[in-house]
């Protein structure tokens, strides 16, 4: 039976109404539309080849324990429908999540204003203060072994390798430091949401839902609300306004968040754009992914080295922006 027939089925949703149709989402998963006798949903497909690494399955039931947490305290989140008492369901082998669905969507890079970073920093101030705990587990280092991809991606696309190997001294030393800072960062944890960028928050004028919530779990707070002021900066188009990078930040700290990290070690532990790439290089040679995902793959590695050669170039000033901040905690 076709899959969105069984999808329905399992969840008394009668007949479709027309073909579930693609909506624009993240890079891991695939989102659709469905329109039914009972109503309008939104389905996500989770990625096969993630769900088949050992953890994964347990990393999912433990978010979704927090973002009913988050529910119950009145963070704005679009969690997934149950069904028998479980959220995750599968098909045929196909694991997915059905949720309602909600008319918002993602802003556009120029529709960003200081209004919505304040609303982020504020939102991430209130989940970050819901369990914080003394405690934290050891970070545990980048290996990524760049010279690897190098040898691999001259084969597939002369243009990425070019760009990788002009990046690979870069990548070495900071990879190197990202270590060294990581080891240094304060052992507190809380629960973060860990991808709240632009594309996982739905905004209907000043109303907002936060989605994607697969990632949820306890981790370093105060490299969640640095790595989340960039990204709603504009840093991931390399064109930072740094007003908007400076409300963010602003309205965390005005709705009780702290950000005690020396800035220096703050700038160097927001490495998490290396396992990103390293992730794309993985796709983009055909590696743990479907034979469709390899353009892509070659995409956002291109990408993310001129992110990661951008954020190079801004080290000074957002280490100068990072200090004044705390300085008026």
């Amino acid at each position: 039976m076709d899959l969105w027939k069984q999808i329905c089925r399992q969840w008394n949703l009668g007949e479709l109404h027309m073909q579930p149709y693609p909506l624009s989402g993240g890079f891991l998963h695939k989102m659709y539309g469905l329109s039914t006798d009972t109503g309008k949903y939104a389905v996500k497909l989770l990625n096969p080849h993630i769900m088949q690494r050992p953890k994964a399955i347990d990393n999912y039931r433990r978010a979704e324990v927090l973002e009913e947490i988050l529910e119950e305290r009145g963070i704005p989140v679009l969690t997934a429908k149950k069904l028998h008492g479980n959220k995750m369901q599968q098909v045929d082998g196909q694991y997915y999540y059905l949720f309602p669905w909600y008319p918002g969507r993602v802003l556009k890079e120029e529709e960003v204003q200081k209004f919505h970073c304040g609303k982020i920093g504020e939102t991430l101030a209130r989940i970050h203060q819901i369990d914080y705990r003394d405690t934290a587990s050891i970070p545990q280092p980048l290996h990524i072994d760049w010279n690897f991809y190098m040898v691999q991606i001259e084969k597939k696309d002369k243009y990425l390798y070019t760009l990788l190997q002009d990046s690979l001294g870069y990548l070495t030393e900071f990879q190197k430091r990202g270590n060294d800072a990581r080891r240094k960062l304060p052992s507190i944890s809380a629960i973060c949401h860990n991808d709240m960028d632009c594309k996982n928050v739905l905004w209907v004028g000043k109303e907002f839902r936060i989605i994607d919530l697969e990632c949820l779990s306890y981790a370093n707070p105060y490299l969640e609300i640095y790595e989340q002021a960039l990204c709603w900066s504009g840093f991931d188009q390399c064109s930072i306004d740094f007003e908007r990078f400076r409300q963010v930040l602003s309205a965390y700290q005005e709705a009780g968040g702290t950000i005690p990290v020396e800035s220096v070690i703050l700038y160097d532990s927001n490495y998490g754009r290396l396992e990103w790439l390293s992730y794309n290089l993985k796709r983009a040679l055909g590696i743990d992914c479907e034979p469709e995902e390899e353009k892509l793959g070659i995409s956002e590695a291109n990408k993310t080295i001129r992110q990661l050669l951008y954020y190079r170039d801004l080290r000074r000033p957002l280490i100068h922006i990072l200090t004044e901040q705390t300085k008026h905690q």
